[in-house]
């Protein structure tokens, strides 16, 4: 059944709009979502008193004021069987969130740009241990950094599976170390576009040679670039053709368009000092106004709603294919969740490190080819679930074992809340089951960059 409530709290800005959606399914019309009730949860394993544990939790988020409003959707064995609008646009803007609203997914955007290479390479466009100077010649001769002396040259010319598995030798923009600080300075990711990226890319060393560790970084941003020149598209047309078009959905793109731009909401940020919650300046709108976007990043550059993710990964649980429109074949699909980590391989946690680690009752954890995955602990071989998440608080993961896709969207940048453990906790006693998952930090991604601050 549906149901709708009205939940109040001490919330200073506004009243809280909650709104459950219990038990819907997926229309069966690409592109034309409609939610259709079912008349018996129990088919899938649950009930509407159970789902309310879900709601309980996140609303403590809502209403002890640490966020301002969140969207979450679960998909179980193909339909939709929890929806929740709760709390509201932003601290400054104070009506009710609604579920087509517009969010920065940033770093969710990683598994579709790296489903769009996986495109190519089904087509027999490359192969995995190709190296990338067959299509990126500007990176023949790159250096890699030395702590002490002057950088070396890179022991081998990194591949595409280490370009989609971030063990490449590349870095971001987060810490203090020197690499890290020539791509600040040079501006690797305020580039014009990803042509100029590359350029500014090819003259700054690798902060690893490559295949030496796993370390989270800017080689999605790369992958965005292969994918434009082995199709001679431009990203964003190439995802619009290829993945958003035939997913059906149509409010996923880089650059808001005018006509949508009402629904986008504002990001936040978590004052450590007066412990509120803050809105960011005026330039996190402007910069991802359409006009404004020519840096079409595959590692964070992407706005979407919870339902048009959500159509992507139950496009990925199904193998590939959703409502009859195929973007990958299982296969693929398949390659894409293996883990691609050797055992020996070091590990940098930053950002949903992957850490391959063997914890009692909880999963081992790798890297698949634009996932982070959960193997079970017993069988390694079994996928228990693969994931990602967002520098503005959003998380997705996919669970293959239960058939089900869980996507929680927020606009916070770098969350101190547990939001992951908030839905495990609700799902888990939706359930009455066993549902843990590694804790992992949040991706803190390239604020400065994106946000423009």
């Amino acid at each position: 059944m549906r149901h709708l409530s009205l939940i109040k709290n001490s919330y200073v800005y506004a009243a809280i709009v909650a709104v459950l959606c219990i038990s819907s399914s997926l229309s069966i019309h690409a592109g034309e979502i409609s939610l259709h009730a079912v008349d018996d949860l129990s088919e899938f394993g649950t009930s509407e008193e159970k789902l309310g544990a879900i709601t309980e939790g996140l609303m403590e988020l809502v209403e002890s004021k640490k966020l301002a409003g969140i969207e979450t959707l679960i998909a179980k064995d193909g339909k939709i069987v929890y929806e929740s609008t709760l709390g509201v646009k932003g601290v400054e803007d104070t009506r009710p969130l609604e579920s087509d609203d517009l969010f920065r997914i940033y770093s969710m955007t990683k598994p579709i740009a790296a489903t769009a290479l996986m495109q190519l390479y089904e087509k027999g466009k490359f192969e995995l241990d190709d190296p990338i100077t067959k299509f990126i010649p500007e990176f023949e001769n790159l250096t890699v950094w030395q702590e002490e002396g002057e950088p070396v040259p890179a022991s081998s010319v990194f591949t595409m599976r280490q370009l989609l598995s971030h063990t490449a030798g590349f870095t971001y923009t987060f810490t203090p170390h020197p690499i890290d600080q020539m791509y600040r300075e040079q501006g690797v990711l305020s580039a014009t576009n990803l042509e100029e990226m590359i350029t500014k890319l090819s003259n700054i060393p690798l902060r690893f040679q490559p295949g030496e560790r796993w370390h989270y970084s800017v080689a999605v941003d790369v992958t965005g670039s292969v994918v434009e020149r082995i199709s001679g598209q431009t990203l964003d047309v190439y995802l619009q053709e290829h993945i958003f078009g035939p997913l059906g959905m149509v409010d996923t793109f880089f650059g808001v368009p005018a006509d949508k731009f009402d629904r986008f909401l504002p990001n936040h940020f978590w004052n450590r000092e007066t412990q509120m919650l803050m809105q960011t300046p005026p330039q996190s709108f402007e910069s991802f106004k359409e006009e404004n976007v020519t840096f079409f990043s595959g590692g964070g550059g992407l706005v979407s709603t919870a339902m048009d993710y959500m159509r992507f990964c139950e496009a990925m649980r199904q193998g590939g294919s959703l409502e009859g429109a195929r973007i990958l074949q299982p296969g693929t699909v398949a390659l894409m969740i293996e883990n691609h980590l050797p055992a020996s391989l070091t590990v940098d946690a930053a950002g949903e490190s992957p850490g391959v680690q063997r914890s009692a009752g909880l999963s081992v954890r790798g890297f698949g080819l634009g996932f982070g995955i959960n193997l079970d602990a017993d069988d390694p071989s079994v996928v228990t679930s693969y994931f990602w998440g967002g520098a503005a608080g959003t998380v997705f993961w996919i669970d293959p074992v239960n058939n089900m896709s869980v996507v929680s969207l927020i606009q916070l940048m770098g969350s101190p809340h547990d939001l992951r453990g908030a839905l495990l906790k609700g799902i888990a006693s939706a359930w009455d089951m066993p549902y843990e998952m590694p804790q992992v930090v949040d991706d803190p991604e390239e604020e400065e960059a994106q946000e423009g601050e």
